[in-house]
């Protein structure tokens, strides 16, 4: 396989088993790769370069440590592709800085709360000219996969492996994003009786964003038929909810206690 620095590293590590541990040598910020779920998050959208960035490392760090697997390096794409990489959408070079709404999540994510209601609550703030920021430690790959499917644009900076900037601009005047919660108590007990004994448990209530929505989602990829997914939830995930249905995926939800929310998600 030929590599540059725009390949992205998710094909670098279905290529060949022993990239993943030769990725991970190159600096320890590439440990969170170990984990399966940040492993499926970060690489699809991560090119060499953009990795480069985010370890402190050079690109060529990772041509040394591919080419013995293997890979071979086209060199001479390195200046093309960190060109390419510099480019930047019409929004943002036309976004005026009185038009762009900046918000830092951080805060919320550090007291352990989940940002993602708050994101959307300024996202259908925004007028036809304003653009989103959002300052976080991370890219919301959950956020981006939910606004791009309602015609929202997504532009992310990497400014250092702690600190990223993602904007998020509406190309198609969307409304008000809305996200209408099912709360069938009552359906519960019936849905739960049809799928005793096939059920798949997915635990999401102690892990941090953006953790649980992907996890939730893997769980229904992987579904089979007939089988449902009961998931461990400290609170319901109110924008998760459109993604099951445009899934065609069913769900019931049942509030025990505050912090305990259980829902069980199935095909229709």
């Amino acid at each position: 396989m030929v590599i540059n620095s725009g390949t992205k590293i998710s094909k670098i590590l279905k290529e060949h088993p022993d990239a993943l541990e030769a990725i991970v040598s190159i600096s320890p910020k590439f440990n969170k790769l170990r984990n399966p779920l940040l492993r499926k998050l970060m690489a699809a959208r991560t090119s060499i370069s953009m990795a480069s960035k985010i370890g402190g490392v050079k690109v060529e760090d990772f041509f040394d440590k591919l080419k013995p697997l293997g890979f071979e390096i086209d060199t001479a794409y390195v200046e093309e592709t960190e060109a390419a990489s510099m480019v930047t959408p019409d929004f943002i070079k036309n976004l005026k800085t009185e038009n762009t709404v900046e918000l830092d999540v951080r805060p919320i994510l550090d007291s352990g709360g989940d940002p993602l209601n708050t994101i959307m609550m300024n996202v259908n703030k925004l007028s036809s000219q304003q653009a989103l920021k959002i300052i976080n430690t991370f890219e919301p790959t959950p956020v981006i996969m939910i606004l791009e499917k309602r015609g929202f644009v997504a532009y992310t900076e990497i400014i250092n492996d702690n600190l990223v900037h993602t904007y998020l601009y509406n190309t198609n005047g969307v409304k008000e994003i809305k996200a209408e919660i099912k709360n069938d108590t009552a359906g519960w007990e019936q849905m739960m009786a049809k799928y005793e004994g096939k059920i798949d448990e997915v635990r999401v209530e102690k892990l941090e964003p953006p953790l649980p929505m992907m996890m939730v989602l893997e769980a229904c990829d992987n579904l089979k038929d007939g089988r449902a997914v009961y998931v461990y939830h400290k609170r319901i995930p109110v924008f998760l909810l459109p993604e099951l249905q445009d899934r065609n995926l069913d769900y019931r939800i049942n509030e025990i206690a505050d912090g305990d929310v259980r829902i069980l998600i199935f095909k229709r």
